[in-house]
């Protein structure tokens, strides 16, 4: 308490604080502690009622790593097959996915998926604004023996 009392003179001889913003987040957690909105997770009453997440990305923690899972097990397919793969698996969790035949015509195909990488490849080199696969400097660039620089131009 003693150091938080502390005071400093300002430029205009006003007496201040000197730490204003640790004073500011004292303030706030006695706020969040007198509402009861702090540490809620260690509520025995709250516990009772429902689980307490791990985390509050329910994303991260079900679909995400779910389809890391599935692309990590079919490593070696292709960029697009890898997309298609994503496509199908999002469909095939959906709450009411269509029947195949129908999937089947609204589905992207790995020509349409290459197209569009072909046409954001394009429009990439036009612009110059974010580079594309094979465009970035090269380790062997950056590390050779005899330490001199021959420019990446």
């Amino acid at each position: 308490q003693k150091f938080l009392e502390e005071m400093t003179i300002d430029e205009n001889g006003k007496k201040r604080p000197t730490h204003e913003r640790l004073l500011k987040a004292e303030r706030e957690l006695l706020k969040l502690i007198r509402e009861r909105t702090l540490f809620t997770y260690l509520d025995e009453e709250l516990k009772d009622d429902f689980s307490v997440p791990s985390t509050n990305n329910r994303i991260e923690g079900s679909v995400n790593s779910r389809l890391r899972e599935m692309l990590r097990n079919h490593r070696g397919l292709s960029i697009e097959r890898r997309i298609k793969a994503v496509y199908w698996w999002c469909y095939m969790h959906s709450p009411e996915p269509l029947p195949l035949s129908e999937i089947v015509k609204v589905m992207p195909t790995e020509q349409s998926i290459a197209a569009i990488y072909q046409r954001m490849n394009e429009k990439n080199r036009l612009e110059k604004s974010l580079s594309i696969w094979g465009d970035a400097i090269v380790w062997s660039d950056l590390h050779k023996m005899d330490r001199t620089f021959d420019g990446w131009d």
